[in-house]
C-alpha cells in the first residue's frame, strides 16, 4: 500500500469513526453533569434521564430515514445536512431555559446525529466485504471507542470551569468540524448503484424484516444495547450518589472502562480470517451475560467500588466485539441496500436504549438494582435470540460445507 493510500485510509477511518461515535459524543460527554441538572430545571431524576431517551429515540428514528436517503442521494449530501442540523440543535441546547425546550432539541440533535452513525456503516459496506469488512469495522469501533473514553473526561473537566451548557457548546463545535470534513469527503456510492426512489428502499425494510437471520441480529443487538444504555444512563448516579465519588473521578472511571471497550474492539481486527465472526459473537455474548450476573451480585451484596468496576469491565467491554462481528455477519448480503440494513440495525439498538434510560432511575438515585436487573435481562435476551435465530443458520451452513467436502 502506497503512503498516499495509507494516509487516505487513516483519514477515512478517523472520519468514519468519529461519525459512528455520534451516540457516545451526544450522551457520554454530559453524563457527569446529570446529577446537577434536576435542581437547575426543577424536575425529578427520571425526567432528566429522559433527555437521554429523547436523543436515542431521535437517533433510532433518524436512522430509519437517513439510511434510505443515503441509498438514494449518496453518502456525502445527507452527511453535510445532518451534521449541520446537529451543530445548530446543540447550540439551541446551550441556551435552553426550560426542560421542554431542552427535550425537543435533544430529540432533534439525535435525529440529525443519526445520519453520521448509519452512513458511516454504509460507507464501510461500500468499500469492504467479508473479512475485510470485519477488520475495517473493527478499526472504526477502535476509533469509536475513544469517544466513551474522552467524552466524559472532557465533560468532567468542563464542569470545573462552567456548567453543562459549556458541554453542548463543544458539541456544536464538533458538529461544525464534521460539516467541514463531510465537504472534503469523496462519494463512495456511484450514481449507477443508487436506488431510484425512496419507496423502493422502504420496501426493502419489509424484505429485511422477513429475513429471520437478519432480524435475529436486530433483536440480539436490541437486547445488548438495552443493557449497555442501562449502564450509560445509570452509572453517573451509581458512582456519584451511591459510591460518593466526584464528577471528575466518575469521568475517570467511565473513561477507564471506555479504554477496555477500545482494547476489546481491536480483537476482531486481529482475529478476522482466523476466527469466525460467529465464534467471536458467541463468545462476546456469553461473557457479557456472565459479567451482568457479576454486576447484579456486586450491587446486591454492596461490594466495594473496585469489584463493581471489574464486573462492569467484564460486561461492557464486550459491546465492541459484539458490534463488529454482528454487523459484519448481518451486512454480508446487503449490497446496494446497505444504508437501509444499517438503519434497521441502528434503530433496534437505539430504541431499546431510549426505553431503558428512564427505567434505571425509577426507584430513585440511591439504588443500583434497577440498572443491574436491566443489564441481566438484556444480556440474557441477546443470548436467547442468538441461539434461536442466528446460530441455526450457521449450523446449516457448516453442515452444507461438510456434505460438499464429502461429495
Amino acid at each position: 500500500m502506497h503512503v498516499k493510500e495509507k494516509k487516505s485510509l487513516l483519514w477515512l477511518t478517523v472520519f468514519l469513526g468519529t461519525l459512528a461515535a455520534m451516540a457516545p459524543l451526544s450522551t457520554d460527554m454530559y453524563l457527569p453533569s446529570l446529577p446537577f441538572m434536576p435542581e437547575e430545571f426543577g424536575v425529578g431524576i427520571s425526567l432528566i434521564q429522559l433527555t437521554l431517551t429523547m436523543t436515542m429515540a431521535g437517533m433510532a428514528i433518524g436512522q430509519i430515514f437517513a439510511g434510505p436517503i443515503s441509498d438514494m442521494k449518496g453518502r456525502r449530501l445527507p452527511l453535510i445536512v445532518g451534521m449541520g442540523i446537529f451543530a445548530l440543535s446543540s447550540l439551541v441546547c446551550v441556551f435552553a431555559k426550560s426542560i421542554t425546550l431542552f427535550l425537543v432539541f435533544r430529540f432533534i440533535q439525535g435525529l440529525a446525529g443519526a445520519a453520521g452513525i448509519v452512513i458511516a456503516r454504509a460507507i464501510a459496506r461500500d468499500i469492504c466485504e467479508g473479512p475485510q469488512l470485519t477488520k475495517f469495522f473493527s478499526m472504526l469501533m477502535l476509533v469509536n471507542g475513544l469517544a466513551p473514553i474522552l467524552a466524559p473526561v472532557i465533560g468532567g473537566q468542563i464542569l470545573l470551569f462552567t456548567s453543562w451548557r459549556g458541554i453542548f457548546a463543544l458539541l456544536a463545535v464538533i458538529g461544525l468540524l464534521l460539516v467541514g470534513a463531510s465537504l472534503l469527503f469523496r462519494e463512495t456510492l456511484p450514481s449507477a448503484q443508487r436506488i431510484k426512489g425512496i419507496r423502493s428502499s422502504f420496501k426493502s425494510f419489509g424484505q429485511l424484516l422477513t429475513n429471520k437471520y437478519f432480524l435475529g441480529h436486530c433483536f440480539m443487538q436490541c437486547f445488548v444495547f438495552a443493557a449497555f444504555f442501562a449502564y450509560i444512563s445509570g452509572s453517573s448516579f451509581v458512582f456519584q450518589n451511591i459510591y460518593e465519588v466526584s464528577a471528575q473521578t466518575y469521568s475517570g472511571i467511565f473513561g477507564g472502562i471506555g479504554i477496555c471497550i477500545a482494547l476489546a474492539g481491536a480483537l476482531p481486527a486481529r482475529l478476522a480470517g482466523r476466527v469466525s465472526d460467529v465464534s467471536m459473537l458467541r463468545w462476546s455474548l456469553v461473557q457479557g451475560f456472565v459479567g451482568s450476573l457479576l454486576i447484579f451480585g456486586a450491587f446486591y451484596f454492596k461490594a466495594p467500588l473496585p469489584l463493581v468496576i471489574l464486573a462492569l469491565i467484564v460486561t461492557i467491554s464486550m459491546i465492541s466485539i459484539m458490534g463488529a462481528a454482528s454487523f459484519s455477519l448481518a451486512m454480508q448480503t446487503q449490497g446496494k441496500n446497505a444504508g437501509s440494513a444499517s438503519a434497521l440495525i441502528g434503530f433496534f439498538s437505539m430504541i431499546s436504549g431510549g426505553i431503558m434510560a428512564p427505567l434505571v432511575g425509577i426507584a430513585g438515585s440511591n439504588t443500583a438494582m434497577p440498572m443491574a436487573l436491566i443489564m441481566v435481562l438484556g444480556e440474557a435476551g441477546a443470548l436467547v435470540f442468538f441461539y434461536l435465530m442466528i446460530m441455526p443458520y450457521h449450523r446449516q451452513q457448516a453442515l452444507r460445507r461438510m456434505q460438499h467436502s464429502r461429495a
